[in-house]
């Protein structure tokens, strides 16, 4: 088993060009040609992944509810910011929580093998908030970005190194 750590991950934030999801390959091909910021000063990636939504019914004579899977819902990701005014990534983001478009985003694992390639997600979300937390005398400015994936995540597996 190859565990990882969040250390090394990073998450960017893309442009609005759409994205063909007609097959995962030519997907993976129009997310790598977009342009990216890297989003700095990262304290959380919250979590992301696709859930169904529970449809339940129940049956005249059955004592026992049935349940069927709905529609996916792959979240919204609570990503933790310490502010920087100063930060690209972070300034893209603040824009893109004005707009009603949604953005592409890449996160990098940062489980890369020496010399290999890390796993790296691909999707498309909204912005939908960038709410800053001040707190008290003793605390650290920092901003939160909800951000409301609205698509499939694409998932390109760690390589290892070629000898």
């Amino acid at each position: 088993m190859t565990a990882s750590a969040t250390t090394n991950a990073k998450i960017y934030v893309g442009t609005t060009a759409v994205i063909d999801f007609t097959t995962d390959a030519g997907a993976i091909d129009d997310f790598e040609a977009d342009t990216w910021k890297e989003v700095k000063n990262v304290e959380d990636l919250g979590e992301f992944g696709d859930e169904s939504n529970e449809l339940s019914y129940g049956v005249l004579g059955e004592s026992r509810m049935f349940r069927l899977k709905g529609a996916r819902d792959a979240g919204t990701i609570a990503l933790v910011c310490v502010r920087d005014a100063f930060d690209d990534g972070q300034r893209a983001l603040i824009a893109a929580e004005k707009t009603s478009h949604d953005y592409n985003f890449k996160v990098e694992v940062g489980d890369d093998p020496a010399g290999g390639t890390p796993t790296i997600y691909y999707f498309r979300a909204l912005v939908m908030s960038a709410k800053n937390a001040f707190g008290g005398v003793g605390d650290i400015v920092k901003t939160t970005f909800n951000i409301g994936v609205n698509s499939a995540i694409l998932e390109v597996v760690a390589t290892e190194a070629t000898p």
